[in-house]
């Protein structure tokens, strides 16, 4: 399958990823990917961005040799009720929105809390990806997800890095799986990310087209395969970039 775009990836600025912005844009280029999209963590990650960071992005080009860069955030949820640690009149400035839950933003809770966490990230109107849904250090039900998901028009994310044997997260590929097969079920969208912390894996997806073929996976619902199905998951029209 060809992967188009890449949204979620991190720079230096998140604190604990190792390459330049300029980089990364490098090697989306050098893949041949149609788009590129950085969403460093917000603060209440240690190191990570300050609000501020997120409010210059104008001095960022939206080409780079053929590929459109877009400007994102990873959002961390950081109680049960789905808050975030960004504010929406920063959200409402970016292209998209991945709300995640980080072991060091939020420690995990029971079965209920996780989802509620989750379908309260789900109502705010900027989020349109869950960002990696697969770790079993917070113990989530993936058919209730997937369905919650598809009704709220939210994509959940396949994400190349969870599926990494040496992966902090839990049991990532075992729940990716899950996660796909809800997502079948009940016909919600996936969209397939890197999580890069190093330039030289930003567009790499070898370990989700594997993940993919195995399960047979419908094409139809995997959005990296059509730069109209991006549109899905952005707060702005590409017409207006």
């Amino acid at each position: 399958m060809d992967f188009l775009f890449d949204l979620h990836t991190h720079t230096i600025a998140s604190g604990h990823a190792y390459s330049t912005l300029k980089e990364n844009m490098e090697e989306a280029a050098a893949k041949g990917l149609l788009a590129y999209g950085f969403s460093d963590h917000s603060e209440a990650v240690p190191g990570s961005c300050k609000n501020i960071y997120f409010m210059n992005f104008k001095a960022i080009p939206r080409r780079f040799k053929d590929v459109l860069i877009l400007r994102g955030v990873e959002a961390n949820i950081i109680d049960y009720k789905g808050n975030l640690d960004i504010d929406n009149g920063i959200l409402g400035r970016l292209d998209y929105v991945i709300a995640s839950l980080h072991t060091i933003c939020i420690k995990p809770g029971s079965l209920e809390e996780n989802m509620d966490a989750y379908f309260g990230a789900m109502s705010n109107r900027f989020v349109k990806i869950i960002g990696h849904p697969d770790d079993g250090r917070y113990p989530i039900d993936h058919d209730e997800l997937a369905k919650e998901a598809n009704k709220r028009g939210i994509v959940l994310e396949l994400n190349n890095s969870s599926l990494n044997p040496d992966s902090a997260r839990q049991n990532g590929r075992e729940n990716a799986i899950k996660m796909l097969e809800a997502a079948k079920k009940y016909g919600t969208n996936v969209i397939c990310n890197t999580d890069s912390h190093y330039a030289d894996s930003v567009g790499d997806f070898r370990n989700c087209d594997i993940l993919l073929r195995e399960m047979d996976f419908p094409q139809e619902l995997i959005l990296n395969n059509s730069m109209e199905k991006l549109k899905l998951v952005l707060n702005k029209s590409i017409e207006e970039m």
